[in-house]
């Protein structure tokens, strides 16, 4: 929620609207509502030019800037470590006030600065946290790679069970159980069609299979009830060398890839966060 915070009276307001490659910045000084503006790229010269010309003013420096992507947290790093007070500015009020001002919706960075130093004045403004400031940088990646391990891992196992398991080993997905579990890949992988599986015979199946499975209740039940769909399947006949079955090797390999990445990021959580007191 948008919370009003005060501003100096005698305090030079600064407002920045982010992008990827250019913030256009607009400087109004208390005396006589002076205004200012100037263009400053994403490099480290633009970046000090504008400290140093924040820091000449000799007045406390309130600046306020909408969050854009991560575009915005080296140069809100940098300012916040020259001693500036930031504020964010909700993309939301952003909308809503540049409508109720400009009767529009219409947007331009300039325009945008204009309604930043508005919201500026009023105090319609959030408290800006640096994660890295705040030490939490690293919890806050290791969420967002999570994420996004998480989601291809998903993506990967509906690839697999939608795509490839229809054409080469139908049956199978009868004994997909838990999606976080890796036994199932690593036996497909091994015995990606159920030809690969019938031609070694029953013996030399569950021999090679049992170590692939690991710690099951009823072990050689459920090896012994693959091997029998095996040889009742309606699967594509497809050769285990053929390059269709290589590419199905491939989608199971970055599976299997996904979930040793997610069980390792959730192990540097638990190292992180076990005596965490939230």
């Amino acid at each position: 929620m948008t919370k009003y915070l005060s501003t100096p009276t005698n305090a030079v307001l600064v407002a920045i609207d982010m992008s990827k490659h250019r913030q256009e910045v607009l400087i109004e000084r208390p005396e006589g509502g002076r205004r200012r503006r100037m263009t400053v790229m994403a490099t480290k010269d633009d970046y000090d030019r504008l400290v140093e010309e924040l820091a000449s003013m000799s007045r406390p420096i309130v600046i306020g800037f909408e969050a854009t992507g991560n575009y915005h947290r080296t140069l809100a790093h940098k300012l916040l470590m020259a001693g500036f007070q930031l504020r964010l500015i909700s993309s939301v009020a952003l909308a809503r006030t540049r409508e109720a001002l400009h009767n529009g919706w219409d947007k331009n960075d300039p325009k945008d600065a204009q309604v930043i130093l508005h919201m500026l004045r009023i105090g319609a403004t959030q408290v800006y946290v640096d994660p890295l400031e705040a030490g939490i940088n690293d919890l806050q990646e290791l969420s967002k790679t999570h994420e996004v391990i998480s989601k291809a891992k998903t993506q990967t196992w509906h690839r697999i069970l939608n795509h490839y398991l229809p054409l080469y080993f139908p049956e199978i997905a009868y004994f997909a159980g838990n999606s976080r579990s890796d036994w199932l890949l690593a036996l497909i992988e091994r015995f990606p069609t159920p030809s690969s599986i019938t031609s070694l015979g029953r013996e030399a199946f569950v021999a090679e299979a049992w170590t692939l499975v690991g710690r099951k209740v009823s072990k050689a039940r459920l090896i012994n009830d693959i091997y029998e769909t095996a040889c009742s399947s309606v699967a594509l006949p497809i050769a285990e060398d053929a390059v269709a079955i290589s590419m199905f090797r491939m989608i199971i390999g970055q599976g299997r890839s996904l979930i040793r990445e997610r069980n390792r990021i959730e192990q540097i959580a638990q190292s992180l966060l076990a005596d965490h007191q939230d």
